[in-house]
């Protein structure tokens, strides 16, 4: 089913003038914190109420667990300076995924994150992280429609979905135009939680991918959908069932929403100073006139699927961006450098021509590296 990449999208006027709302919008909620201002995270604990989720070995529900992970996760986070937590359920209760998606926009929300589980009907194992983007393949399109089929049980959904057909390829497509400018952050976030499940939990890693699920579409800032692991599985499902198999997802679900939330420190200006918000608590000062030689420091203006000139008048007057490819994406960079203090000034030049969300990326022998071990190291 390959040939789903060349169906021809077809959005209606109803999506167009979604369309040109949300872009208006994303300008506005950028995700990236202000200085003294609380990080907002939504945990959104999948299914509920009259919709069970999947049910697995020893009929274990997926909502009941979704609902733990997230209970355990917000404890955590919240017991964090600056950070705040909205739910989207607290309880067993059935909400709409366009629900979901309202209280993550209300609340004006830094991430969206949301929490479930998987099955298959054979004893397929794993965790895999998603984020929101254009089903490559069958398998990845069947995986969203199952989770976009609680659409059916909401009251009035021809209403509040009208111009979208859960069972429709080009429907799902049309989802990922809309909120592709936090796509490259979101992706970010789901590859440090998939690297804590592999190497810290060592469950199967099934990678990090892209689909069209309705719930993430529904929100404006970065957002991803967890699958924890199959309860279909009987040793995953057991261990998802328990109390120490939660407490275990939990923790490594905020240890990557944290690691997340400090990338993003770095990338946050105060004064003449870069806070570093590691373990340690260090402070990086000015460094004017030194140059971290082990690594080259770049802007990331902006990213997505069209592939544009890297003339000025595409950037807002900003001159020798470079456009580098990636996967089926082109990402846009400003500046090469080593030295850390110009790179902080060329973000800001940035941030001052629009790009709200330009972020700072470090590599290391033309490969991109952690900036936080790079600063920290330095």
């Amino acid at each position: 089913m390959n040939s789903l990449l060349f169906y021809k999208i077809k959005i209606s006027a109803n999506f167009k003038l979604l369309f040109t709302f949300f872009i208006s919008f994303l300008f506005l909620n950028n995700g990236i914190i202000a200085q003294n201002q609380d990080f907002i995270v939504v945990l959104d604990a999948g299914h509920g109420g009259k919709d069970p989720g999947k049910v697995g070995y020893k009929n274990h529900k997926e909502k009941d667990i979704a609902l733990k992970i997230v209970l355990e996760v917000g404890k955590l986070l919240e017991n964090e300076k600056n950070i705040k937590v909205v739910y989207t359920r607290k309880t067993d209760v059935f909400i709409g995924l366009k629900e979901r998606g309202k209280i993550a926009n209300k609340a004006d929300a830094n991430l969206f994150v949301s929490i479930h589980c998987n099955a298959h009907h054979t004893q397929a194992s794993g965790a895999e992280t998603w984020a929101l983007g254009t089903h490559a393949n069958k398998q990845n399109f069947e995986v969203a429609k199952a989770e976009n089929s609680v659409i059916l049980l909401e009251d009035n959904y021809k209403v509040n979905y009208k111009g979208f057909d859960p069972n429709s390829p080009e429907s799902v497509i049309g989802l990922t135009l809309m909120q592709e400018e936090y796509l490259d952050q979101s992706i970010l976030l789901a590859s440090m939680l998939q690297n804590g499940f592999s190497t810290d939990l060592k469950r199967k890693d099934r990678g990090v991918k892209q689909a069209g699920f309705v719930v993430l579409h529904q929100t404006y800032m970065p957002s991803v959908l967890i699958e924890t692991g199959f309860i279909t599985n009987k040793a995953e499902g057991t261990f998802l069932g328990s109390k120490a198999g939660q407490s275990k997802f939990s923790t490594s679900i905020y240890n990557g929403i944290l690691k997340y939330y400090k990338q993003l420190t770095l990338n946050t200006v105060n004064g003449d100073n870069i806070v570093v918000n590691s373990t340690e608590n260090k402070v990086v000062e000015n460094t004017s006139k030194e140059h971290m030689h082990s690594a080259q420091f770049k802007v990331q203006v902006a990213s997505g699927t069209r592939k544009l000139e890297t003339k000025s008048y595409n950037f807002k007057g900003l001159k020798g961006i470079e456009r580098v490819k990636v996967g089926n994406s082109y990402k846009y960079y400003l500046g090469n450098t080593s030295n850390y203090n110009e790179i902080i000034d060329l973000q800001r030049l940035a941030k001052s021509k629009g790009y709200k969300t330009a972020f700072i990326v470090a590599f290391k022998d033309g490969k991109k590296v952690d900036l936080e071990y790079v600063l920290k190291k330095s």
